[in-house]
This record gives C-alpha cells, sequence and structure tokens, in this order.
C-alpha cells in the first residue's frame, strides 16, 4: 500500500538532473506561448512549460503551477474546477507581461489517474474526496514542488507572482528556493456541479477560505 505523504536560459541545476527537450512557438487563443518540454530522471519527472515574456523583468511573472486533470481539463467533468482554474490562468498570464504556465503529471492530486478513478467509485458510494484518498492509502494530497521549483529555476523565473488557492504549494516552493512575492487567487466561477467537490476541500485541505466563500456565495446567489 503507498506510503502517505504531503507534501531563455538553460543553466544546469545542481540539485537533480534536468532535461530541457525541445521548444516551440505555441499560438493559443489566450496569446502566444513558447512551449517547453522538461525531463528529469523520476518515471513522473516530465512536465511541459508555456512561457512568454522576460521572466527576470518586472514585475515578477505571473505563474501557475497546475496539475494534470484528464477528467476535468479534457473530459469537462463537473466533480472539480481544475479546467476552469487553467483556463483562468491562461487567460491571465496572457494578459500579463511574462508568465509561466507549468503543467504537471500529477493526476488525481498525485495518486495517478487509475487510483484517480477508484477514488471516483469510493466517492459514489459515500465517502468525500479526502476519505477516498485516505482509504486508497494516500495523503489527502500527494503532490511535490521540487521538480517544478527546479523547472522554474531554469527558466530564469527565481522570483514569481504564484496564481493559486494552496498555501501547500506556496511553502513547498519557498522551500525549493522560489521567492513568492505575491499569490494571486486563482478564483473562476464555481459551476453548481463542482461546489460539493470545494465544500469537501473547506475543513479537510489546507485552502485560502476567505475567498472560496466568495465564489461559493457567488453559485448559491445565481440559484
Amino acid at each position: 500500500m503507498p506510503a502517505k505523504t504531503q507534501s531563455s536560459n538553460h543553466s544546469k541545476i545542481k540539485s537533480a538532473p534536468l532535461r530541457a527537450v525541445a521548444h516551440a512557438e505555441l499560438p493559443t487563443r489566450y496569446g502566444r506561448f513558447t512551449i517547453y518540454g522538461f525531463e528529469g530522471d523520476g518515471p513522473a519527472q516530465e512536465a511541459v512549460a508555456l512561457v512568454r515574456g522576460n521572466l527576470r523583468g518586472k514585475p515578477a511573472p505571473l505563474v501557475r503551477v497546475h496539475s494534470q486533470c484528464l477528467t476535468g481539463d479534457v473530459l469537462t467533468s463537473l466533480r472539480c474546477d481544475c479546467r476552469a482554474q487553467l483556463e483562468l490562468s491562461l487567460q491571465k498570464i496572457g494578459r500579463a507581461p511574462s508568465g509561466v504556465l507549468l503543467y504537471l503529471p500529477q493526476e488525481g492530486r498525485g495518486i495517478g489517474l487509475m487510483n484517480k478513478l477508484r477514488a471516483y467509485e469510493l466517492q459514489d458510494g459515500g465517502m468525500d474526496t479526502v476519505e477516498a484518498n485516505e482509504s486508497l492509502g494516500f495523503a489527502a494530497d500527494a503532490r511535490d514542488y521540487e521538480f517544478s521549483a527546479q523547472i522554474l529555476k531554469q527558466l530564469g523565473a527565481t522570483k514569481i507572482r504564484l496564481l493559486s488557492n494552496n498555501p501547500e504549494k506556496v511553502r513547498q516552493l519557498e522551500r525549493a528556493g522560489i521567492r513568492v512575492v505575491q499569490r494571486v487567487p486563482c478564483q473562476p466561477r464555481i459551476s453548481k456541479g463542482s461546489r460539493l467537490y470545494l465544500q469537501t476541500k473547506r475543513p479537510r485541505w489546507d485552502i485560502c477560505w476567505m475567498e472560496f466563500e466568495v465564489g461559493l456565495d457567488s453559485v448559491i446567489k445565481a440559484r
């Protein structure tokens, strides 16, 4: 059973091997980006970064570290707000002078796609999101941001404004040597379908709840 865990410049990263595999221009409906592919030595150590602007300039670049969510990002599931957060992040970064969207293969808060589907099955049987993850032997959030910090350093983004509602993400990046000068709330409009999922986070996860309440109120008032 898995153990619970909580948790352009091509300079070398001393803490662990990191390779920039390729880069290319990527026009999107949110603006033009350069997309980079990165690999480390670990089995899950790969990521893509969408980059625009001068990451060493002022103001500090706007950065979103986004964990992959096939069901939300691609299949438009309403069990989460992942796609809405991804689209809002691309929109904000596309309007900023500089920024990075870092997309990581940390499906299901780090437990993987198949285990995430097992957790969904348990949720359909009455468990909440945290109970389902813990029943499978995982922490409520098994993600780690050390690899993310290495990529940001290689890109030159050592001082950032972070698009996130998660203080643990801020703490991990800071411990890994990234200076978070501002945490920018990532608060898309909350759908009725994802409201229960977000309410589950409220007592269980270390999330910035004052901001969440404002978003939740907008859903309740729209009913």
